[in-house]
């Protein structure tokens, strides 16, 4: 048995098994318990490399235990998504999710944090240079630096290796596309008979963001009733009139608000959103008879069975299968029902200042107030069009 000193600990080395191991006396933690830290190797060399890392790692704060020795990247990047991401929205951290089992942890998550190195991080991200977009690049790089910060955070390492490693180009995204005209209408008579028919009809006709959609609720559905009461929501003025509106004030992101401040718009609906939205009420209204003390009153227009929020991943899965069947394809995702619309309002010569108004683009100079109060004749717009071209559609297929 060798005694060793390394600076102001004292150790030993002695032989055990096919090699050797090295022990150094701590002195007592805050509870008043002994600790000392025990090390493996072939060499007495070797083992004593290793009590000097331990050494240095603790007069730099970092943790010495055995947990914090075997800690993986894998459990690192579980770890952030668990106590880092609660202020995020849901999506946002679902995305993230996806992301990190797809392509982080099944390459790098076996490796030891305290192990990975830069070049680690360099190889790990080119190799899905060739199977993500420069942006998915991003943020799973993006996954495993905050990972890391957390785990720094919580001294369980020293470095962040991954922030200084420059995240290179993937290969270039899928552009957004729109619906043609003729393509819309086949969407729409396919999404009829589908729980998300009046989602789609009110995305397509009207331009709302999925976000802002996903948020709406009822009594942000108004109807004009007379001069002097004005708009009035659904839920008190019913579904017996002309004319109708939603108030884009809300989103799912995790403050509730729209995109922007300049995204909070009231948009006059056109007909067919209005008859989609008016028969959506109905079925609800069984749903929720159906569901008895399961269901939870959000006041959502869009929802689960049970009165919950629809989650995004669920709305693609139904779109991509409403577009299949209107025998276009299954590449399409819900917020190209958006662009869709500006590509529509434009081929019918809508100038871009009433589209930027309608989609509720940085531009428009209406204040919240107004907005709240009243519609801007520029805002029908999109109702008088999107009914003129439907309409003419009905008419030229029934004739």
């Amino acid at each position: 048995m060798a005694k060793i000193l390394i600076g102001k600990y004292q150790g030993t080395i002695y032989p055990e098994g096919n090699g050797y191991t090295g022990a150094i006396d701590l002195g007592l933690d805050g509870a008043g318990s002994r600790q000392r830290i025990k090390r493996k190797g072939r060499t007495k060399a070797a083992v004593k490399d290793k009590l000097i890392k331990v050494i240095e790692e603790r007069d730099k704060g970092i943790k010495t235990n055995k947990d914090t020795e075997n800690y993986t990247v894998r459990e690192a990047v579980t770890d952030w998504l668990t106590k880092g991401t609660k202020n995020l929205d849901p999506d946002t951290v679902d995305g993230y999710r996806i992301l990190a089992e797809g392509h982080l942890v099944p390459v790098i998550g076996a490796t030891k944090l305290k192990a990975l190195s830069a070049d680690d991080v360099d190889n790990w991200l080119d190799g899905l240079t060739g199977k993500l977009s420069t942006r998915s690049l991003q943020s799973v790089h993006s996954i495993l630096r905050r990972a890391i910060r957390q785990a720094q955070a919580r001294d369980k390492v020293l470095r962040n290796v991954a922030e200084l490693v420059a995240t290179p180009k993937g290969r270039p995204g899928r552009p957004s596309k729109a619906l043609t005209l003729d393509q819309a209408s086949a969407v729409l008579d396919k999404a009829t008979t589908t729980p998300i028919h009046a989602y789609v009809v009110l995305t397509i006709l009207t331009g709302v963001r999925t976000e802002e959609a996903r948020a709406l609720r009822w009594d942000h559905v108004v109807a004009w009733v007379n001069d002097e009461t004005g708009w009035q929501p659904v839920t008190e003025a019913g579904f017996d009139h002309d004319r109708f509106a939603v108030y884009v004030w809300r989103s799912v992101r995790a403050d509730g608000d729209t995109k922007t401040e300049k995204s909070r718009r009231t948009l006059e609906i056109p007909e067919e959103a209005a008859n989609a939205l008016r028969a959506h009420h109905k079925r609800q209204a069984a749903q929720r008879l159906t569901a008895g003390m399961l269901w939870q009153d959000h006041g959502l227009v869009f929802c689960t069975r049970t009165g919950t929020e629809l989650a995004a991943g669920n709305v693609r899965r139904s779109f991509k299968a409403i577009t299949k069947a209107a025998g276009i394809g299954d590449d399409w995702t819900p917020r190209e029902t958006r662009h869709t619309f500006v590509s529509i309002m434009s081929d019918n010569d809508v100038p871009i200042e009433t589209i930027a108004d309608l989609v509720g683009h940085n531009g428009t100079s209406v204040t919240e107030r107004v907005y709240r109060h009243q519609l801007k004749p520029v805002i029908t717009k999109g109702a008088t069009t999107m009914n003129t071209i439907f309409n003419q559609r009905k008419e030229a297929k029934s004739a």
